[in-house]
């Protein structure tokens, strides 16, 4: 039967020990979102929505990314702080639970978002969304229709100029006639 010197247990309860702190710092951090995928179109708004729950401190970051593009939106501290880049800075709404809200939304602005949020500790966590941007159909009906109105002016203009210069034409004729015929309208009367 094997027995426990004080020496293993002192080295157990420091092994539970470091266990118990590492579990505590991967579930200081937490990310909730009830909707991972989202759909909007042109000029709509689209709302990150995030529940951040952290044991201390902690930095809210989003990203986005598209392709080979990836830039950071904004960072901000809760009660402290707020940076958002100039790119964004007309168009985004942050919260202090690390959700975001984007306004005016643009075909560029489809891609995977991420929301990092970070503790003083150094501990970290991610969470992703991908938005999707459609086009708006009525834009393109309303960029043929005013196409159509442009073009039935100018068709209108070029059928006015045309009226002028057919109506210049006749009076340079009728004049030309007119400088082409006898003075004397004495006409000679032949016998018969």
């Amino acid at each position: 039967m094997r027995h426990f010197r004080l020496r293993d247990v002192q080295d157990v309860a420091v092994f539970l020990s470091i266990t118990l702190y590492m579990c505590h710092l991967v579930g200081a951090i937490s990310i909730h979102s009830l909707q991972r995928s989202l759909i909007r179109s042109v000029q709509e708004d689209v709302f990150f929505s995030v529940d951040v729950t952290s044991n201390g401190n902690h930095t809210i970051q989003w990203t986005f990314m598209s392709g080979a593009v990836s830039r950071t939106i904004g960072t901000w501290q809760p009660g402290y702080y707020t940076n958002i880049t100039v790119d964004y800075s007309s168009r985004v709404q942050s919260y202090k639970n690390g959700s975001m809200g984007l306004s005016d939304l643009r075909l560029q602005d489809a891609g995977y978002y991420v929301v990092t949020v970070t503790e003083t500790t150094g501990s970290s966590k991610d969470a992703g969304f991908v938005l999707k941007v459609n086009e708006v159909l009525y834009e393109d009906l309303q960029y043929l229709s005013v196409s159509a109105l442009a073009l039935a002016c100018l068709a209108s203009l070029l059928m006015l100029a045309m009226w002028l210069l057919d109506k210049a034409y006749r009076k340079i004729v009728a004049w030309r006639r007119r400088k082409q015929m006898p003075e004397n309208d004495a006409t000679e009367l032949h016998p018969l």
